[in-house]
């Protein structure tokens, strides 16, 4: 039996080590000139050469950039975030709390002191750091070198590709402390650099030219670092404005002038540029706050809607539609979000943690859950039984609608046109396009999703303008019988009281009205005397001519007679 030596064994460890480091370093070669095409296709097969070196080699710095940088170039930024999870803030401030991952959406305050980043070596590593060997040729190799590269700068390309995933994930603080920690190693690089160089080296053109600046896209995967902290620094600076614009809206919010908050998120969802997913549907939950405390449920709830589309497993957006709809008297759709809500709340109790990857944001702590879950069993049974008893019919649609109990037609249809111009389901799934989505393969999900509750809240609002018009529609006919009832009795009235007021006149004056004939008969008659002894020639003529025409014309001889007689 052959025996080897260690000299053998040695060797043979060697040349097994200097083959497989030829082996990573061809396949970054050829991965280098893959992603060199900016072609989808070709970038993919140049991941999975980076996933070869690095199963052979799991701690190069250069694979791991390569393949961190092409998959944000693919846009499969929850990759990227899964693959350097362990440089997100958020992450390192509650992985040092003993309780499990919850964060509040409105008060995320981070520090750079607060937050010490690892290097990317000593992350990845894993090794005990609690003790080290004092080692000769590390030390030999930094002063070689002039010390002018910190562990800092060696995971610098982390901080900023990380920070562009967290920014396109809606983590906005978490992508603004990577971003501004990116720009701080950069500055610093550079001002180390410069120490060394004479007057005439600082030009531009030694780093890049200004046309190829001007050419410069974001398509590119390994940009030059001037490029590259330009485009830090303008993403910086549309973190921080939409940050600004939803804290102005938090504090409207609890200062109680929720129109103000609302006109705030507005201008964030309503906005010319598109804002990330996640940062969105947070947007869209806040201003269904300030909506249901401005008394708006329709547009509450369809904001509610919304944020579903986008992630179905909100547990603020399931809550506060369920109580919205409850405050309505909506029984049957209450029922439906609650159950809905038990069955997430149990999946997670069963998975023991929240949904969604680690570095997902939520508004519900994980201990809080089996008490959330014994008061919402309580509240499923008594809906049940209020069901059961027939209470589905009496939905609360002034409150819907926001109408006055009592309202008139043209405010009915006034209301009714506005809330249809908004929810209209061909126009209310506009929301998406200004929307970008952190995986471009669910969008047809959450247009099917965010349909499905348009149609729900339309047909809803149909069934109110229909039964607050049913109404107006009574109230109109029995308005109008009271006013001709009303009319017909003034009139009676009317007419007895112009009776009354005649006899009353008449029996009042009726004994002097003939007393007073009785003594003016003498004058009466001396006076007619008088003017028939002045007018008597001519009257008598008139009547002789007249019985002159008559007895010509041969009509009625008698009648001539009488009338001579009369006037004689």
């Amino acid at each position: 039996m052959a025996v080897t030596s260690p000299s053998s064994n040695a060797s043979h460890k060697n040349h097994w080590w200097l083959t497989n480091r030829k082996i990573v370093a061809k396949y970054i070669k050829e991965a280098r000139a893959l992603i060199a095409t900016l072609e989808q296709s070709q970038i993919a097969s140049a991941l999975t050469l980076l996933d070869a070196a690095l199963a052979i080699y799991p701690r190069h710095d250069t694979a791991l950039e390569l393949k961190a940088r092409s998959l944000l170039f693919l846009r499969r930024f929850k990759e990227v975030a899964d693959m350097l999870q362990d440089y997100i803030p958020i992450l390192k401030v509650t992985n040092e709390d003993s309780s499990s991952f919850s964060s509040d959406n409105s008060s995320h305050k981070f520090s750079r002191e607060g937050v010490k980043f690892l290097s990317f070596s000593s992350a990845l590593s894993g090794r005990d750091q609690s003790f080290k060997c004092f080692s000769v040729s590390d030390l030999k190799k930094r002063v070689m070198a002039g010390l002018f590269k910190s562990s800092e700068e060696e995971g610098q390309w982390s901080y900023s590709v990380l920070g562009k995933a967290c920014f396109h994930l809606g983590l906005m603080e978490d992508a603004m402390v990577l971003l501004q920690t990116s720009k701080r190693i950069a500055r610093d690089a550079f001002r180390r650099e410069s120490i060394c160089w004479s007057d005439d080296s600082f030009f531009l053109s030694a780093i890049i030219s200004p046309g190829d600046a001007t050419n410069e896209t974001p398509s590119t995967i390994m940009e030059t670092p001037l490029t590259e902290f330009e485009g830090i620094a303008q993403l910086l600076n549309h973190i921080k404005l939409l940050l600004r614009r939803r804290t102005a809206a938090l504090a409207a919010h609890d200062a109680g002038l929720y129109s103000e908050a609302i006109r705030h998120f507005s201008k964030i969802i309503d906005g010319r540029h598109t804002v990330p997913q996640g940062f969105l549907a947070e947007c869209h939950m806040l201003r269904a706050s300030s909506y249901r405390s401005a008394g708006r449920i329709a547009e509450a709830i369809a904001d509610c809607n919304r944020t579903l589309a986008f992630d179905p497993s909100c547990i603020q957006a399931l809550d506060t539609r369920a109580s919205l709809l409850e405050t309505i008297r909506c029984l049957p759709d209450c029922l439906h979000d609650l159950e809905h809500l038990k069955l997430l709340y149990n999946s997670i109790l069963r998975d023991r943690k929240l949904p969604g990857p680690a570095w997902k944001r939520h508004n519900v702590k994980y201990r809080e859950i089996p008490g959330k879950l014994r008061t919402l069993t309580t509240k499923i049974q008594e809906l049940k039984r209020r069901v059961a008893s027939g209470e589905t019919k009496n939905v609360d649609y002034y409150a819907l609608i926001r109408l006055p109990r009592g309202c008139s037609r043209s405010e009915l249809e006034r209301a009714y046109r506005l809330l249809c111009l908004r929810h209209k389901p061909d126009k209310a799934l506009n929301f998406t396009d200004r929307c970008e989505l952190a995986d471009e393969r669910d969008l047809e999900s959450v247009k099917e999703r965010a349909k499905m509750s348009v149609l729900l809240l339309y047909r809803l609002l149909q069934k109110g303008y229909t039964s607050i018009m049913a109404t107006i529609i009574d109230e109109e006919a029995v308005e109008k019988q009271r006013k001709k009832a009303a009319e017909l009795q003034a009139a009676q009235a009317a007419e007895s009281s112009r009776l009354g007021s005649h006899l009353n006149v008449s029996e009042k004056f009726g004994g002097s009205r003939n007393n007073c004939a009785m003594e003016n008969i003498p004058t009466l008659v001396s006076s007619s005397i008088a003017n028939s002894s002045v007018f008597q020639g001519a009257f008598c003529r008139d009547v002789a001519a007249v019985g002159n025409l008559l007895s010509s014309v041969a009509f009625n001889n008698p009648i001539s007679v009488k009338f001579e007689a009369l006037s004689c």
